[in-house]
């Protein structure tokens, strides 16, 4: 123990005499940042089109995103919209199957697509000759598509093969699906975006068509398209392919549930027969990403407990008490009420309960003491240096106009986030957190090896 404190007044002494030689930290400038020049219109249709010409590359970025997600999955069918994403690459009236391959790859370029709680995207980069053909093809697939039997059943099964391969066989891929479930108590938010096994079974062509009819129609998709073209020529394809795709009648579903604020610490148990060692989640309701008064901090938040190795978390619970091996957080914002979620998994030897003492304790620290300057400074920049680089690529900037249109509520954001990101204060950070988390219940999910597991139980707790 002496020997401990002489060490500890050694240190210090350095520390002393180092700041004694080093000039002062200067707080980082604001930077100035030129905005995306975009271009917004909306065809009589309903489609909106958004676009920003851009000759930096002969690439063209192309992505459709439909604003529907795993929240509007019909009930007992969690998985549909992430289905239907696969069945969308299937035929059509004038392509065959998995064609998208074809026109993409074939002439050097790429495609994917993604399903998340809120949105569906589907997106492509191509050299920009071919951005007509691209056109055409996402215009096509929106109208004209074949829904079939056997379409249905071989891209259900290719799901559920997902399903097993990123939930079952991950050995903490059931701890993360268990995070949505087990964190919203109405709001269809709970149900997984992957879905799962029975209620993929219980699906039917019938409701696949219907979600198609009810979804999968101009007035419900965003074009996005970022690059090397002409305006003129983009708005003549436009008009031509997507223009005469007709407007349906009937009005398109809202979800309207109402996420209740929790009135009590909930804990729940989760099993994982693949898992060698156990885990702790913790999670608590934020505000929808349109409130980016509070959403950018929250990041920030975030990115501070624990974006790299010289975050908090990690040094806390990887480091300094090596009771995990790796550690998490997030700031999940969503059309609707999103999620702030830490987690830990643990080391050898330990178990949920000491990480969830020292996660709760990191967070407390950064919510009411002072946050240095130079640790502040330095999580903006790397959140601000990771936009910019995202922002270097056409496809990049596609979904930046994505995320700022349909997650965030405003195209404009794409630009004003990236100033707000740069003025977050210690302030902004101190007040999300005790509004938002320490201020408010929590969400616990311990994670157990399912041989050394109690039996899965959920308690709520009165606080």
């Amino acid at each position: 123990m002496i020997m401990r404190l002489h060490r500890v007044t050694l240190l210090a002494s350095l520390v002393l005499f180092a700041a004694t030689l080093s000039p002062p930290v200067v707080a980082a400038t604001e930077l100035s940042i030129p905005p995306i020049q975009y271009h917004q219109r909306t065809l009589p249709n309903g489609l909106q089109v958004l676009s920003v010409e851009d000759h930096a590359s002969p690439n063209v970025a192309v992505q459709m995103w439909y604003h529907v997600g795993s929240k509007n999955d019909p009930q007992g069918r969690s998985g549909f919209a992430h289905l239907f994403e696969h069945l969308m690459f299937k035929s059509t009236r004038h392509m065959h199957a998995e064609q998208f391959d074809r026109l993409t790859e074939d002439v050097g370029g790429a495609n994917n697509a993604s399903t998340g709680d809120d949105v569906t995207n589907y997106f492509e980069i191509v050299p920009s000759n071919h951005l007509r053909t691209l056109l055409w093809a996402e215009a096509e697939r929106l109208s004209s598509l074949n829904v079939d039997e056997k379409n249905f059943k071989s891209e259900r099964a290719v799901v559920e093969e997902e399903y097993r391969q990123s939930v079952l066989a991950q050995p903490y891929g059931k701890l993360f699906n268990a995070i949505d479930p087990h964190s919203y108590a109405v709001h269809p938010y709970q149900r997984p975006t992957i879905g799962s096994i029975p209620d993929l079974e219980a699906a039917s062509l019938q409701n696949v068509i219907a979600f198609h009819d009810t979804f999968y129609r101009p007035d419900n998709a965003t074009l996005i398209v970022a690059g090397d073209f002409d305006p003129q020529q983009l708005d003549a394809w436009v008009d031509a392919y997507f223009g005469w795709i007709p407007k349906p009648a009937t009005p398109i579903p809202q979800v309207t549930a109402k996420e209740p604020v929790r009135r009590k610490d909930m804990r729940y148990t989760v099993t994982g027969e693949t898992a060698p060692l156990p885990a702790v989640a913790m999670t608590w309701l934020i505000p929808p990403a349109s409130d980016s008064a509070d959403r950018i901090p929250l990041q920030v938040a975030a990115a501070l407990l624990s974006k790299g190795d010289s975050s908090r978390l990690y040094q806390s619970l990887v480091y300094r008490h090596q009771v995990a091996q790796d550690i998490g957080a997030d700031a999940d914002a969503r059309v609707g009420p999103g999620l702030f979620t830490v987690y830990a998994i643990l080391a050898s030897g330990h178990q949920p309960a000491e990480a969830e003492k020292l996660l709760s304790e990191e967070i407390i620290w950064l919510a009411t003491q002072p946050i240095p300057d130079a640790e502040l400074d330095k999580v903006k920049t790397q959140l601000l240096t990771s936009e910019l680089k995202q922002r270097q690529t056409a496809q990049g900037i596609a979904f930046a106009l994505g995320q700022a249109s349909l997650i965030d509520g405003n195209v404009e954001h794409v630009n004003g986030d990236l100033l707000a990101l740069q003025q977050v204060s210690a302030k902004d950070v101190h007040r999300v957190l005790q509004k938002y988390v320490t201020g408010a219940k929590k969400v616990t999910i311990d994670y157990l090896p399912q041989a050394k597991a109690a039996p899965a139980t959920a308690t709520g707790a009165a606080k």
